[in-house]
């Protein structure tokens, strides 16, 4: 065989080793990528299941039947329980600074200081749901009621209390009470009726907030005993306040 036949050979034997070292190379990628790929859809799956056990989770909040079973956002973010104030009255009030009822605060914090020691206290959720009163940030919203109001009691993150949005607790709130109609003698009654009938004839039969400063009073069991509309005297929601007391 001539010399230029041995090198061809050679040359073809190399050419085959390098096939087959590159092929092995493509295999181990492949089957990295395939085991990489296995490992990927393993923990979606599992991420998957935690998902739908935490939506889960959401939706046992939504039906308990305490309102210590549930928390608030406060102002810097974190997450308080309500069983922080276990074995008080509470009054739940969905607030705004720029309303026709926003003197209420007034009323609120004069009350909160008389009964605070009996052991009572007020839960203040901002709220911009209604005719967009309460369009400040949280702080503007706690400088303006400290200030104006001298406010003390505990204030939230402000929040949805009605629709897509709404707090677990609200959804749980008029679960317990529904609405139950204005306060007749209150002058501003017939225009909050005038503007709902024309805006949806149907409101009445439906559970929703109407307005701002709507109030829920929790006896010491974490029972909803209460709901007090904007237009019912706050003379009124203090007295069902020291009758549970």
């Amino acid at each position: 065989m001539s010399e230029n036949g041995i090198h061809f050979r050679r040359d073809r034997f190399e050419q085959r080793k390098k096939r087959s070292a590159k092929s092995s190379i493509i295999l181990v990628v492949l089957l990295l990528a395939l085991i990489g790929a296995w490992i990927y859809l393993s923990r979606t799956a599992k991420g998957g299941k935690a998902d739908n056990a935490a939506t889960t989770e959401t939706n046992i909040n939504t039906d308990m039947k305490k309102v210590t079973d549930f928390f608030l956002t406060g102002k810097n973010g974190q997450q308080v329980s309500l069983s922080e104030w276990k074995g008080k009255v509470l009054l739940i009030v969905n607030t705004a600074t720029g309303c026709g009822f926003t003197p209420q605060y007034d009323e609120l914090e004069a009350m909160y200081k008389k009964l605070k020691d009996k052991g009572f206290e007020i839960l203040d959720i901002p709220c911009n749901q209604f005719g967009n009163q309460t369009p400040g940030t949280d702080e503007e919203i706690t400088e303006f009621c400290q200030v104006k109001f001298g406010t003390d009691f505990p204030q939230f993150k402000k929040s949805d209390v009605n629709g897509e949005n709404e707090l677990p607790l609200y959804t749980w709130l008029k679960s317990q009470k529904g609405f139950e109609g204005f306060d007749a003698d209150n002058k501003l009654t017939p225009i909050l009726e005038k503007m709902f009938d024309e805006k949806n004839p149907g409101w009445r039969e439906t559970s929703d907030i109407k307005w701002n400063f709507t109030k829920f009073l929790i006896n010491r069991d974490g029972d909803v005993v209460a709901r007090f509309e904007p237009t019912h005297p706050l003379s009124k929601v203090e007295a069902a306040v020291e009758a549970i007391l």
